[in-house]
C-alpha cells in the first residue's frame, strides 16, 4: 500500500524519524505548506530561535582543479604571469585582515588535486617543498593558526585515511560536498562529466574516513544541476546513514545552483524557490531536528524567512573581509542586515565557530589536542561563539548590547511565546522542569531581555526597590588545602594544585585581632572559611568559633563551607548534626553556601573529584538547617559545565529549600579563570559570557520563587557596571563590604577587596535603587552598627601567619569524602 504524505509527516510529529520507504515517499509529497509546517517545528525543538552562522575569511588556496564540472567557474587552468597557489604572505595577509575584524574561521577552499593535472601544479608545488596540493595546505593552515589565532576549516576534496588524518592536525573541521548521489549526472552531457572527483562513491568514502578518524564534516547537496527530488532524497539519505554511524557531520548544506555566464551550464534553468523550500523542509524531516540544516544566504537574497521557515537553522559562513570566491556574482549580505532580515524571520542570529556547537562541547573526540583550548576559550556553555571579551573579575566593559537588552523600556517585547509563558508560569510560582529552566538559560536577543524583565518584575513584587548589603569581613584563616579543587587558585601549601604564593595558616591571636577591629568598624559580620589544612580537625573549627566570641562577643559568625563541616565531623568521628550542634553551641551562627560549584557529579568528578560530592553537600545542609543553623546557597558557574547542569543544581536547591526553608538567600559565583589552574591548563572556558552572568541571577530568581526571597550579586566578581545589569535582572543585594578578599583575589580579579557602605551606597543609588544594610539573617542591624560603619579607619596591615612545615613521620588519615564516596558508590 503506499504511503502518503500525511501520515509520514503526523508520524515525524510524533517523534518518528522517516525510515527509507517513507523518505522515498517524500520524493513525491507536493503539499509545500504541510512539509514546511513540520519542517519548522522540528527546527524548533532542536534550535530554538536561534539561526547560526561563522564570521569568516575566505582562503581561495588554488583555483586549478583536475575537475571539469559546467556550472563552475572557482576552477579555471593556470594563467600566464599568475601562480599556480597563493603564497604564504597572500594567504597570512587575508587571515591578519580577518582577524582583525572579528573572525574566527579561516575557510580554505581550493580546487582537487591539480597536480596530477596540470604540470605548472606540480612544478610550483616542488619549489614550495610539497609533494601535494594537500601537503601545502596542512601547512598554510597551521601557518594560518599559529599567526592569527583563525580556526582552520578546509575544503579540500578527496582525501585518503592517511590525509584526513594529517590534515584534522591543522584544522578543527573539513567538508566535502556530496553534491549528488547519482552516477547519471557523471554520464556524458551530465555536469558532472568529465570531473572523476564527483563521482557519488569516491565522496562519500572520504566522507566514511572523515567519521573513522572523528573529524567534524560538513557535506550537503547541489540542487538544480539535472538531478530529480528522488535523487535528492537518495543523497541525503547516503548522508544520514554515514552520520548514524560515525556522527561526525555537523551540517548538511542545501545548496541552490546559480547560472554562471562563461560556463557550459550558463543557460540552464535555475531552482525556483519552492524547489529550494521544498528540498530544506525534506532534509530537516529526514534528519530531525537536532541537525543542522544550512543555506547560504547571499544565494536567495529576498526570500531568507521563507528559508528559515523551511527548517534552517544556520546562513554557513559570511564574511566581512572577502567574496564568495565560488559564487562571485552574489555578494554577502552586510552581517547587520542578515540580523534584521533573521529577527524578522522570529530567529536571533547568533555566531558560532567553524566547529558546531555539538562538536565543540566535545572536544576530547572531535579536536586534535592542538586545538582543543583555543576552542574552549572561544565558546560560550552552549558551545557557541563568545559574543564579547567580558569575564568576571576583569576591568573589560560589559557588551553594551547586552546592557541595552537589560534596560531599554522596550527591550523584550519580540520574545518568543514559549519563553513568555514560562517566566509567566515561573512568577506565578509553577515549579519548573528542566527542560523548561534549560530554555530560559538558552535565551538570547528578545527573549533574554523578556527573561531579565520578567525576573526584575518579580523583584519588584517580592522585595521592592530596596537593595541590601552587610557590614562584614572576611577572614580566611589558612590558605593551606590538601584537596585539588580544579577551579582554585586561592590554596597553597605542598599538597595543593598551585604552589605559586607564600602558605599561611593564621593563629588564634591574629584572627581575633582582625575580628576585633572589624567590630569597631562597624560589622556586623565575620564570613570565615579556609583551605582544608591536613593539620585541622573538627575541634579546630569549634576553637576559631570560640576564639572571634572572645573578641566580639555580639558579632555574627557565617563560616566553614560543607566540605569543613564534613572533613570536622569525620574526623572527631561525629555524626553531622552532632557536630553542627556542637558548632552552633560554640558560637556558629549560620553557613556559607559555598563548596557547592555546580550540584551535579558529572561535572564534580572535572573540577573537585575528591571533594564531597552533590548528595553530600545537600546532606550537609540540611541536617544544618535542622539543627537551627541557616545558611546561604552559592553556584560557581562558566568553566566547563553546561546550561542543564545549571538547571539541575538549581531544582536541586529548591528542592531542598522546599523541605527546609534554610537558606537566607541565592548567590551566583561566577569563574574567576585568570590564575586558576584549570584554566591554566587549558581545560576551561574564561568564565562565562556577560550574557550568561546576568542570566544566572535572572533566571534563579525565576527558577527559585518563591521558596527563595533573596538574590545577590557579587561586585568583587561582576565589577560596578556588571552588579547594576544584575539589580535590574532579579537581584537584590550586593553581599558584603568584605574588608578583605582573598580567594576571588588570588584568581585574578581588579576590582578590590573592600567596598566601603559610602561606596557602596553609591553605587546602588547609581542603580536608581535604595541601600540598606541588613545582617546576615536578613534582619536591621543597630543604629549603633550602622553609625560606627560609616567614616571607618583604614585597616591595619594584616598579618599572615606562616604556615607551620607539616612533613611527618607518619602521615594524617586525610579526608576525601567525593573519593571515598565514588569507591563506595
Amino acid at each position: 500500500m503506499p504511503l502518503d504524505t500525511r501520515s509520514i509527516l503526523k508520524a515525524v510529529d510524533g517523534g518518528q524519524r522517516p525510515g527509507v520507504e517513507e523518505a522515498c515517499a517524500l520524493a513525491e509529497a507536493t503539499d509545500l505548506d504541510s512539509l514546511v509546517a513540520t519542517a519548522s517545528a522540528l527546527r524548533d525543538q532542536g534550535h530554538g530561535r536561534v539561526v547560526s552562522y561563522s564570521r569568516k575569511i575566505f582562503i581561495p588556496l588554488t583555483h586549478l582543479c583536475r575537475d571539469v564540472c559546467h556550472y563552475c567557474t572557482f576552477a579555471r587552468p593556470p594563467r600566464k604571469g599568475e601562480t599556480a597557489f597563493m603564497t604564504r604572505e597572500q594567504v597570512l595577509e587575508i587571515a591578519r585582515a580577518g582577524a582583525a575584524a572579528g573572525c574566527k574561521e579561516a575557510l580554505f577552499t581550493l580546487g582537487d588535486q591539480p597536480e596530477r593535472r596540470y604540470r605548472v601544479a606540480r612544478e610550483e608545488l616542488e619549489r614550495l617543498g610539497h609533494p601535494t596540493t594537500l601537503s601545502y595546505l596542512g601547512e598554510m593552515a597551521e601557518a594560518v593558526f599559529r599567526e592569527t589565532g583563525l580556526l582552520p576549516h578546509l575544503n579540500p576534496g578527496l582525501m585518503g585515511a592517511a590525509e584526513l588524518a594529517e590534515l584534522r592536525r591543522h584544522s578543527v573541521s573539513m567538508g566535502i560536498m556530496l553534491e549528488s548521489a547519482s552516477e547519471r549526472l557523471s554520464r556524458k552531457g551530465g555536469p558532472h562529466w568529465g570531473s572523476p572527483d564527483k563521482a557519488p562513491a569516491v565522496r562519500l568514502e572520504t566522507m566514511r574516513l572523515a567519521g573513522e578518524a572523528r573529524i567534524p564534516f560538513t557535506s550537503g547537496i547541489l540542487i538544480g544541476i539535472g538531478e530529480t527530488r528522488a535523487e535528492r532524497v537518495e543523497a541525503l539519505l547516503a548522508l544520514r546513514d554515514l552520520n548514524d554511524r560515525y556522527g561526525h557531520i555537523q551540517e548538511i548544506i542545501v545548496q541552490n545552483f546559480r547560472a554562471k555566464p562563461g560556463t557550459r551550464m550558463a543557460a540552464a534553468p535555475e531552482p525556483g524557490t519552492d524547489e529550494l523550500v521544498w528540498t530544506i523542509a525534506v532534509a530537516r524531516i529526514l534528519f530531525g531536528p537536532e541537525m543542522n540544516i544550512q543555506a547560504p544566504p547571499n544565494l536567495s537574497p529576498g526570500v531568507l524567512a521563507r528559508l528559515v521557515e523551511a527548517g534552517i537553522n544556520d546562513w554557513g559562513g559570511v564574511s566581512p573581509v572577502t567574496p564568495d570566491f565560488v559564487n562571485p556574482e552574489a555578494p554577502w549580505p552586510h552581517l547587520d542586515r542578515l540580523a534584521e532580515e533573521t529577527a524578522a524571520a522570529g530567529k536571533v542570529l547568533t555566531e558560532r565557530l567553524a566547529i558546531y556547537p555539538s562538536h565543540a562541547l566535545d572536544g576530547e573526540r572531535w579536536l586534535d589536542p592542538v586545538f582543543r583550548t583555543p576552542v574552549l576559550r572561544l565558546i560560550d556553555a552552549e558551545g557557541f561563539a563568545r559574543s564579547d571579551d567580558w569575564s568576571p573579575g576583569t576591568d573589560i566593559a560589559p557588551p553594551a548590547e547586552v546592557l541595552d537588552l537589560v534596560t531599554a523600556p522596550t527591550a523584550g517585547r519580540g520574545a518568543s511565546p514559549e519563553i513568555i509563558e514560562i517566566t509567566h508560569r515561573a512568577a506565578d510560582g509553577a515549579d519548573l522542569d528542566e527542560s523548561e529552566v534549560v530554555r530560559l538559560f538558552q535565551a538570547r536577543g528578545e527573549d533574554f531581555a523578556a527573561v531579565c524583565k520578567a525576573a526584575d518584575d518579580l523583584r519588584d513584587k517580592v522585595n521592592g526597590n530596596a537593595v541590601s548589603y552587610a557590614v562584614n569581613r572576611n577572614i580566611n584563616y589558612t590558605n593551606v588545602c590538601y584537596f585539588r579543587c580544579q577551579f582554585c587558585a586561592f590554596s597553597k601549601g605542598k599538597l595543593s594544585e598551585n604552589l605559586r604564593g607564600r602558605p599561611y595558616d593564621l593563629d588564634f591571636d591574629e584572627i581575633r585581632r582582625r575580628v576585633k577591629e572589624a567590630w569597631e568598624r562597624g560589622a556586623t559580620e565575620v564570613c570565615m572559611q579556609g583551605g582544608i589544612h591536613p593539620d585541622y580537625t573538627g575541634e579546630t573549627y569549634l576553637a576559631i568559633c570560640r576564639a572571634v566570641k572572645e573578641a566580639a562577643p555580639a558579632i555574627h559568625i557565617h563560616a566553614f563551607t560543607p566540605l569543613e563541616v564534613w572533613q570536622g565531623a569525620a574526623t572527631l568521628g561525629l555524626d553531622l548534626r552532632t557536630y553542627l550542634q556542637m558548632l552552633k553551641d560554640a558560637g556558629l551562627g549560620t553557613l556559607p553556601g559555598t563548596a557547592a560549584e555546580i550540584l551535579d557529579d558529572e561535572v564534580r568528578a572535572i573540577i573537585c573529584p575528591d571533594k564531597i560530592n552533590t548528595a553530600q553537600w545537600l546532606e550537609v545542609m540540611e541536617a544544618a538547617h535542622e539543627v537551627g543553623l541557616r545558611s546561604t546557597a552559592t553556584i560557581m558557574y562558566g568553566h566547563v559545565e553546561r546550561p542543564e547542569h545549571w538547571a539541575r543544581h538549581l531544582l536541586r536547591l529548591r528542592e531542598l529549600q522546599k523541605r527546609t526553608g534554610g537558606f537566607t538567600e541565592f548567590v551566583p559565583l561566577p569563574f574567576v579563570h585568570m590564575e586558576a589552574p584549570i584554566y591554566l591548563k587549558g581545560r576551561s572556558r574564561p568564565g562565562p559570557t556577560f550574557r550568561e552572568a546576568v542570566l544566572m541571577h535572572a533566571v534563579a530568581r525565576l527558577v527559585l520563587h518563591p521558596h527563595f526571597v533573596n538574590i545577590q550579586t557579587s561586585w568583587v566578581k561582576m565589577g560596578r557596571a556588571g552588579v547594576a545589569a544584575c539589580l535590574a535582572a532579579g537581584a537584590n543585594d550586593v553581599g558584603g563590604t568584605l574588608m578583605n578578599e582573598s580567594i576571588t583575589r588570588a584568581a585574578g580579579t581588579v576590582h578590590g577587596q573592600e567596598m566601603p557602605p559610602e561606596v557602596m551606597e553609591a553605587m546602588i543609588r547609581e542603580a536608581k535603587r535604595l541601600p540598606g544594610q541588613r545582617t546576615t539573617v536578613y534582619g536591621r542591624p543597630s543604629n549603633e552598627r550602622v553609625s560606627a560603619s560609616f567614616g571607618a579607619p583604614p585597616l591595619l596591615p594584616p598579618v599572615e601567619t606562616p604556615a607551620r612545615r607539616y612533613e611527618r613521620t607518619s602521615k594524617p588519615s586525610l579526608v576525601r569524602p567525593g573519593l571515598e564516596a565514588a569507591a563506595n558508590g
